[in-house]
């Protein structure tokens, strides 16, 4: 009885002594907030900041004399707190963007503002918020509530952001091959560090939302649908494990070593890389999604491709949904543009026809993700441009793919076709001619059946049609086959829109012809709108009259297409990217882009720019509203685009 009274009294004593700490631990977390929601202009607001000073102060020299303690401290008997997961996103704050570092220990998902660093090479950072896992959901507290309007960045800024990171790359690779002193290539490397920031910063897209049991609900912005399942599996794992609440003692103690947080993740995205690792791969891969086993039950299944971009991933393909099966065998091939990227993603998805089997969350999709995985592009192994069979294991699934790289110099090259008598690489003068018509009846064809089915589709001329459907479209054209509607009608509209970009790819000379290609590139880096115009204007009406009432067709249907852009996604300027080197890209193999002979342009660097100059060309022509004539005999030719 005499030690159980010490015992108590004791633990009265402790209790005694933890209460101030613990009251200034709460009023330290109340000045928190009362400052982030008093405007700076407020006569409060200085007192406020100095007595959140104080506070702070104080709570770090307790937290410094009890470090050991701290080192050591448990969330749970037995278990060291340890840091599952972290990742840089992009957090929506009253509608503006803000870039953050996402943190996933055991216990906690906590979100912290990165700071600039004076000196050293630590990380250090500024806590924004935090939720103990135990009182962390995605859903919805209140059904009605939106996902707020997500601020979208115009494209041609993303693609300004990527031509200026591939020029600084290229600076850094000519300093070091000049034996250039450190600093000028730590100052490139400061300025790639801020574009790829940046770049990072704008391009996502995808809502994916958390919220605490108090109702408070916060929204990042991610670009995959991979990121999103990822980040739900391992938290909602996590908390499977955890049953227990958090101390306002160790909140504060966490946030106050904020800027000790030890990461995984590194920004920027490639200024940490070796030398000699590789840049990426650029050019076009073709992958065959085969099969896939290992579902417990027959579902309505189909799969989407992803590759990264810039430190980004995009969806680049989708195979067709394969019922009722347990095993489904798609044997679908897609050919996919790179933009120096290493990695493919293939998700497996369940189509859900009945929209109320699963809730709505964020605004996302009701198909849900059955399993998910990626492969690493090695160039090494993709070089010998053999397929190259892979199996994808996922959450006891398993995905069989084959893959094949070409690079960007070989899969550029215009190959005129030995039969003349075809439509597929035979001079478009030809078959306007043979046809006795002023656009090519493949062109026709293929706009009428897109406009017929395919505007509403979203990443229509994006988004990778199944190559065997698009070889068999091509061979029915080649061979003026009468069925060939028939067959178009039965397709999936990706195709049709992947055989007409071929038929433009395939032409032995570009729609713009390799004689005015340059002139077409000067003449958009004109700096004067008046003289730009008059430059542009001549030069697209010395085209020959095929090339000229067919660039006016598809025109007017691109134009068209765009004006459906909230369904489709397609503004004109992700049209001038899909289109635009597709009939600029001259048939020789160097580039009429003169390079500056004081500065060694690189593969990439090359690529960016010629690309982002036949996108601006296009894209001239797609934002006219007219385009006048200056005699009656052009007049006609304009005209007569409706045959």
């Amino acid at each position: 009885l005499e030690s159980l009274a010490k015992i108590r009294f004791h633990s009265a004593c402790l209790s005694l002594l933890y209460k101030p700490v613990d009251r200034v631990t709460r009023s330290t977390l109340v000045l928190h907030d009362l400052l982030k929601h008093t405007p700076v202009s407020h006569p409060d607001h200085p007192l406020l900041q100095d007595a959140l000073r104080i506070s702070q102060n104080f709570l770090s020299s307790i937290n410094e004399e009890i470090t050991p303690r701290r080192q050591s401290m448990t969330v749970k008997k037995g278990e060291h707190r340890q840091l599952l997961k972290d990742s840089f996103m992009v957090e929506l704050v009253e509608g503006a963007r803000k870039l953050r570092h996402v943190f996933l220990f055991t216990d906690l998902f906590l979100c912290a503002k990165l700071k600039k660093q004076i000196g050293g090479k630590s990380q250090q950072y500024d806590c924004k918020w935090y939720i103990p896992l135990t009182d962390l959901s995605f859903q919805m507290v209140d059904e009605s509530e939106a996902v707020p309007n997500i601020p979208l960045v115009p494209d041609e800024e993303l693609d300004a952001m990527k031509i200026k990171i591939s020029q600084i790359k290229n600076d850094i690779q000519r300093e070091k091959r000049a034996n250039k002193g450190s600093k000028v290539i730590e100052r490139l490397k400061k300025k790639l560090s801020e574009q790829e920031s940046l770049l990072l910063l704008m391009s996502p897209n995808m809502a994916f939302r958390v919220h605490n049991r108090n109702g408070k609900s916060y929204t990042f912005l991610i670009s995959s649908d991979y990121e999103r399942a990822e980040w739900r599996e391992n938290i909602r794992e996590q908390q499977k494990k955890c049953d227990f609440s958090l101390t306002s003692v160790e909140l504060q103690m966490l946030t106050n070593s904020c800027v000790k947080l030890q990461t995984v993740h590194n920004i920027p995205l490639t200024i940490n890389k070796e030398d000699d690792e590789s840049p990426g791969l650029y050019g076009f891969l073709n992958v065959i999604v085969h099969s896939a086993t290992g579902f417990k039950q027959s579902s309505n299944l189909y799969c989407t491709l992803e590759v990264d971009s810039f430190g980004y991933f995009v969806n680049k393909a989708k195979t067709r949904v394969y019922r009722d099966t347990t095993e489904p065998n798609w044997n679908e091939e897609f050919e996919i543009e790179l933009e120096g990227s290493q990695t493919l993603r293939i998700l497996c998805y369940e189509k859900c026809y009945n929209k109320t089997k699963l809730t709505k969350e964020d605004g996302e999709s009701t198909d849900r993700i059955m399993g998910k995985g990626q492969i690493q592009l090695d160039p090494q192994a993709l070089q010998d441009k053999d397929w190259q069979r892979t199996v994808i294991s996922m959450n006891g699934v398993e995905v069989k793919l084959s893959v094949k790289f070409t690079s960007r110099e070989f899969s550029l090259k215009r190959m005129p076709s030995r039969k003349q008598t075809g439509v597929f690489g035979v001079k478009i003068a030809i078959v306007t001619k043979r046809e006795r018509s002023k656009v090519p009846y493949i062109v026709r064809q293929c706009v009428e059946e897109i406009e017929r089915r395919g505007m509403e589709e979203v990443g229509i001329y994006r988004v990778s049609g199944v190559a065997t459907d698009i070889q068999a479209l091509k061979a029915a054209f080649d061979v003026n086959n009468k069925d060939v509607s028939v067959m178009m009608s039965e397709m999936d509209v990706n195709a049709i829109a992947g055989t007409l970009k071929l038929y433009f790819r395939e032409l032995p000379e570009p729609l713009f012809t390799d004689e005015l290609y340059p002139n077409f590139a000067e003449g958009i880096a004109l700096s004067d709108p008046v003289a730009k115009e008059s430059c542009m204007l001549n030069l697209l009406l010395s085209l020959p009259e095929p090339n000229l009432v067919t660039f006016l067709f598809l025109l007017d249907h691109l134009k068209r297409v765009a004006e459906r852009e909230s369904v489709n996604k397609m503004s004109l300027h992700n049209l001038a990217t899909v289109f635009g080197p597709t009939l600029l890209r001259p048939s020789e193999k160097d580039s009429k882009i003169p390079a500056n002979p004081t500065r060694p342009i690189t593969m990439t660097d090359s690529w960016s720019l010629e690309v982002m100059s036949q996108v601006q060309v296009l894209l001239y022509f797609l934002q006219l509203e007219t385009i006048p004539t200056p005699d009656s005999k052009r007049q006609s030719i304009l005209f007569s685009t409706e045959v």
